[in-house]
């Protein structure tokens, strides 16, 4: 069983510490070393490796600092080898990270970046998307196309409906009052209500799910004619009506 400990980092970023019952563990996207490194000592835990979806500042801010104490190893994309710091192990799309007898498959989703990779834990049913899919949301083009990106929001959406999807930053209301701008409807009002509410208890958004995802996050629909006729794309690529969505 892996049993996962958000992390709040930096304003807004998510890192996730996660551990077997051994204590032994692995931390997804460390912003920085504190917040991390306080999680570890408190939780009793042994750092064994560090995961990067990609090379940006806010997700390996913490890489250098915890390999220097824990002397773990560093894991990310073959094609990020030059920019992650400290990386050890290079992976590609359709390899496996094993960590136990957790089995991440490796996906690449380029987009935000040329270079970023989610890591799907098959028996849990657990991914990790980094900056790719946020909750009622997507990343920015910094790196690649629109096509880029809508190809890989299609793997990721082809995950099973459970599938417990964990991002790099708090972002949900915002996306959500997004969404509403963009084709008001119940659902996504009704679910801007609860999202205000989590923010009043300090409470995290995450975990979405795959289902969640394909019922109200638009950018999952970008190949829907419903969607297209509502936002009058009717004749343009699924292409295109991402990219006019991405860009509003």
């Amino acid at each position: 069983m892996l049993n996962i400990i958000i992390v709040p980092c930096l304003n807004d970023n998510y890192s996730y510490v996660c551990y077997d019952e051994k204590s032994d563990a692995f931390v997804v996207d460390p912003s920085e070393f504190k917040p991390v490194h306080d999680c570890l000592e408190n939780n009793n835990l042994n750092l064994k490796f560090v995961l990067n979806t990609h090379h940006h500042f806010d997700h390996v801010g913490g890489n250098f600092e915890l390999k220097q104490k824990y002397n773990c190893k560093v894991v990310g994309s073959k094609l990020d080898e030059d920019r992650i710091p400290e990386i050890d192990i290079f992976l590609r799309e359709g390899e496996q990270w094993k960590f136990k007898d957790n089995v991440a498959q490796v996906i690449e989703i380029p987009g935000h970046t040329t270079g970023h990779i989610a890591f799907y834990f098959i028996n849990e049913k657990i991914v990790f998307t980094g900056d790719t899919l946020f909750a009622l949301g997507c990343g920015r083009l910094f790196e690649g196309t629109p096509e880029m990106m809508w190809n890989s929001l299609k793997k990721l959406r082809n995950l099973p409906n459970d599938t417990k999807i964990y991002c790099g930053h708090e972002y949900t209301l915002n996306n959500a009052k997004f969404l509403e701008s963009v084709i008001p409807n119940d659902s996504i009002n009704n679910k801007i209500e609860k999202l205000k509410q989590l923010e009043l208890d300090k409470m995290p958004s995450i975990p979405s799910t795959i289902k969640e995802e394909k019922e109200l996050n638009l950018f999952f629909q970008s190949d829907s004619n419903n969607l297209k006729q509502k936002l009058d794309m009717k004749e343009k690529t699924d292409e295109e009506t991402f990219a006019y969505l991405r860009n509003l």
